[in-house]
C-alpha cells in the first residue's frame, strides 16, 4: 500500500522549522517519511511558513501554496492559530482574535476544514490585564468568577464564531490545555453544547497525562468529537511529583527540578501506551493525521522528530480493517 491509500498519517507541525524555506522543510520532512503538515498562521505557532495578510490578498499565493505542499506528495492536515482571543487586555485579545478571523478566511479559501486552536481565558473582570484561569470553586468567588466569564465572555464569543465556522464548513479544533477554560473533556463539551458541533477536538494527551487523566479513556469518551491529533508525550518525574503534586510553575528549562515536562514520543509513554492510544482512535473512527509537535528541551528538533516518526511507523494502523476470517 503506498502513502496516498494509506489510512491514518504521519504529520508534522510545521511551527519548529519556520525559519527555514517552506519548500525546504517540505523536502526534509518527506526524506523522514512524513506524509501531511500542520501550519501555523500566527499567534503562538507563528505564521513562518504561511501569513494570512499575504494568502488572502492574493489568490496566486494560496495557489502556490498548495501547489507546493502537494507538489511534495503531503497533504495540509490543518492550520493552526493557537491564541487567546478572549484575553482581558483588549490589545492581545484583539490581535489574536484577527488572527483567527483570517485563518477562519483562508482556512475557506484553501479548502481546508479544520483549524487548531485554543479557547482561552478572561480575566477576572471587564478591568482585568492578565488571565484567571480558576481552578477550585472555594473561597465562593472563585465559582462566581467561572460562572460570570462563561457566561459573559466563553460562550459569547465562541457561539459567534462558531456560526461562522459553520458558515465557512470549517471545525474549530480546540486543544484542551491548562491555563485555558477548556482543559478537558468536560469543559470541552459544556463549550460544543453551548455553541454547537463546530465545536471540535484536537486531541493532545500530552496536557491529559500530568492532569491525571487517561488519554485512552478521554478518546473513548469523546468519540467522533476528535477531529485531529497531536503526537505529543510527557514524563512525569516520579520524585518531584511525589514531593511537589503535579502543579508546577517553574520554567520549562528547569527539567530537573520540574515535576513534568514536555517529552518526544517514546520518552514519556512507551510503544504499549501508543499502541492504546491508536487502536483507540481507530475504534472511535478516527482515521487521519497524527500530527507531531516537537515541544521536547531535552533534545534536538530534528533529532526528536526522527524518533517520534521512528515510533509510530511502528504503533500506527496505516491500512483498512481486513475482513474477519476467524469469526
Amino acid at each position: 500500500m503506498n502513502e496516498e491509500e494509506a489510512i491514518m498519517k504521519i504529520g508534522v507541525l510545521t511551527a519548529p522549522w519556520a525559519d527555514q524555506p517552506l519548500e525546504k522543510v517540505l523536502g526534509y520532512l518527506k526524506e523522514l517519511g512524513v506524509q501531511a503538515v500542520e501550519i501555523g498562521t500566527g499567534n503562538y505557532p507563528g505564521n513562518g511558513h504561511c501569513d494570512p495578510n499575504v494568502m488572502l490578498g492574493s489568490e496566486d499565493k494560496r495557489r502556490e501554496f498548495l501547489r507546493i505542499i502537494e507538489g511534495s506528495g503531503m497533504v495540509l492536515s490543518a492550520l493552526s492559530c493557537h491564541g487567546n482571543p478572549l484575553h482581558p487586555n483588549p490589545k492581545i485579545a484583539m490581535a489574536h482574535h484577527e488572527v483567527w478571523e483570517k485563518t477562519l478566511l483562508l482556512a475557506a479559501g484553501l479548502g481546508i476544514n479544520r483549524i487548531i486552536t485554543f479557547s482561552g481565558c478572561p480575566g477576572d473582570s471587564d478591568d482585568a490585564r492578565v488571565p484567571n484561569w480558576i481552578t477550585a470553586p472555594w473561597p465562593s468567588e472563585h465559582a462566581d468568577l467561572l460562572a460570570w466569564q462563561w457566561t459573559e465572555k466563553v460562550i459569547p464569543y465562541w457561539k459567534r464564531e462558531a456560526g461562522r465556522a459553520a458558515d465557512e464548513g470549517v471545525d474549530i479544533c480546540f486543544e484542551m490545555h491548562p491555563n485555558f477554560v477548556v482543559y478537558n473533556p468536560e469543559t470541552l463539551m459544556k463549550l460544543r453544547r453551548a455553541c454547537g458541533p463546530q465545536i471540535c477536538c484536537n486531541f493532545d494527551p500530552s496536557h491529559l497525562w500530568w492532569q491525571g487523566m487517561d488519554p485512552v479513556e478521554v478518546i473513548r469518551s469523546l468519540g467522533g468529537v476528535i477531529k485531529h491529533v497531536h503526537a505529543k508525550d510527557v514524563r512525569l518525574d516520579p520524585r518531584n511529583c511525589a514531593v511537589n503534586g503535579v502543579l508546577d510553575t517553574k520554567h520549562y528549562g528547569d527539567e530537573i527540578n520540574r515535576s513534568w515536562v514536555f517529552r518526544t514520543i517514546g520518552y514519556g509513554h512507551g510503544v504499549s501506551e501508543w499502541n492504546d492510544i491508536i487502536s483507540m482512535l481507530r475504534l472511535v473512527g478516527y482515521d487521519d493525521v497524527l500530527s507531531i509537535e516537537h515541544e521536547d528541551s531535552v533534545m534536538s528538533a530534528g533529532e526528536g522528530l526522527a524518533k517520534a516518526i521512528q515510533l509510530l511507523k511502528g504503533c500506527m494502523i496505516a491500512e483498512p480493517k481486513g475482513p474477519m476470517t476467524w469469526a
